[in-house]
């Protein structure tokens, strides 16, 4: 790898950890992004990194869903059947995958990445001085009834499987933990292995800095088209440039098909919107203060964060196009569920946040070499993990780069288990 020139395009968690890693090996490389470092999906997260994050939206449970997922009323996923219906491969791949046997794969596959992954980040965070932003009090996910607690145990039996360090808590264990939330759950679940940060974009950008300072070449532009000549790599600019490189990696997050689509493939990539908001916290309270750890209300439908800016509000999922009209309705809903639950204040943020989280029909992400294209290489497909995944994914890319052993299994990451040329 040393001397090598590699053009990494796409500068969320993914891509910057991707050039990190390159970069540590000797290669020369340069990171591509129409915007800053960190400033499309990574911006928008609940900004945690979790080994619970295993269990992917299209587990076995789904399908009990299905009859109450009819209306389309329900905080924790909402759909756009147009979309669904225009895109059936995709949609049909999601649910098949979501039997017990992919499932049993697909968490193995994830709870490696993952774990992989927190180890990484802690480093990082250490040398980009950020430690002031994280925080390992773990996270909770919260019950509003008994009923709702036991609905959950299959998610508690995957948690004790892997061994996940949980702690049940009763509603007076939550008080004493939590005590600015109002007493309206009977039980919650209280990941203790787990990491969080109060600013994700901050981070991305602390990371970008670091490759940066290392001699790593940021460039502004968004790649268009990637063609083969030669050993050489050419990447088509917006703007009209060309671009020569020995190597290319695609970590586009959402927008990786447009480019996967300009070389001739195929990929069924699909699309867990999401939205967030920043309140105050109550009347007078300073930002962050109010809650110690992120929660998730199972039955709101939403992930509550403690955030540099104040209560970062995330929504569930809304599957629907990448670029379709926002839909305020989903963060209406969890902003009534969560009023309930503490004293949120008023909003500072005008409007909400919007991104788009790219899925791949068993929620694994594509991570190793494009087919039929020579020295091109991808890594996206996150889903919602993106941001906890980043560097363990650019540590299991750069092995294979290199033709090395991977610490953790790459085959249930092959991109081409989808990836299809014309």
């Amino acid at each position: 790898m040393a001397g090598t020139t590699v053009h990494v395009i796409g500068a969320g968690m993914v891509g910057v950890c991707t050039a990190l890693e390159l970069q540590a090996r000797g290669a020369l490389v340069t990171l591509l992004d129409r915007r800053e470092p960190g400033r499309e999906t990574s911006w928008g997260n609940a900004g945690v990194i979790a080994r619970s994050s295993l269990v992917p939206l299209n587990n076995p449970s789904l399908w009990r869903s299905l009859p109450g997922l009819l209306g389309n009323r329900r905080a924790a996923l909402r759909y756009d059947l147009r979309y669904l219906l225009k895109n059936p491969g995709w949609a049909l791949g999601f649910l098949a995958n979501a039997r017990a046997s992919t499932f049993h794969e697909t968490t193995q596959a994830l709870d490696g990445l993952i774990r992989l992954s927190i180890d990484i980040h802690r480093e990082r965070i250490a040398e980009v001085g950020q430690l002031h932003r994280l925080s390992d009090a773990g996270w909770l996910t919260l019950y509003r009834s008994e009923t709702g607690y036991a609905r959950a145990r299959s998610f508690h039996e995957v948690m004790t499987a892997f061994g996940v360090d949980t702690v049940t808590l009763s509603r007076a264990d939550l008080t004493d933990l939590e005590p600015s939330l109002k007493p309206v759950f009977d039980r919650a679940l209280w990941v203790r292995d787990s990491l969080s940060v109060d600013d994700p974009g901050a981070i991305v950008a602390a990371y970008a800095g670091r490759f940066a300072q290392a001699g790593g070449q940021i460039v502004r532009a968004e790649v268009t088209g990637i063609r083969n000549d030669g050993d050489a790599v050419k990447l088509s600019c917006a703007d009209g440039d060309e671009l020569t490189c020995g190597r290319a990696v695609i970590c586009l997050g959402p927008w990786a098909r447009d480019l996967v689509e300009r070389m001739g493939c195929k990929v069924p990539l699909g699309y867990e919107r999401g939205y967030h908001r920043h309140f105050c916290g109550g009347v007078g309270a300073a930002p962050n203060s109010g809650l110690q750890r992120p929660v998730h209300d199972s039955a709101g439908g939403y992930v509550l964060s403690p955030m540099a800016r104040g209560l970062r509000l995330s929504t569930g999922v809304e599957l629907s196009a990448r670029d379709a009209v926002p839909n305020p309705s989903q963060m209406d809903q969890a902003e009534r569920a969560a009023r309930q639950a503490i004293d949120l204040g008023e909003a500072i943020d005008p409007e909400c946040w919007l991104g788009s989280r790219p899925t791949l029909p068993d929620s694994r992400p594509a991570i190793g070499p494009m087919p039929k294209a020579t020295n091109v290489w991808a890594s996206f497909g996150h889903q919602h993990i993106g941001f906890s995944t980043g560097p363990g994914s650019a540590r299991l890319l750069a092995d294979l780069m290199e033709g090395r052993t991977p610490p953790i299994p790459a085959a249930p990451f092959r991109p081409d288990r989808f990836i299809r040329a014309r």
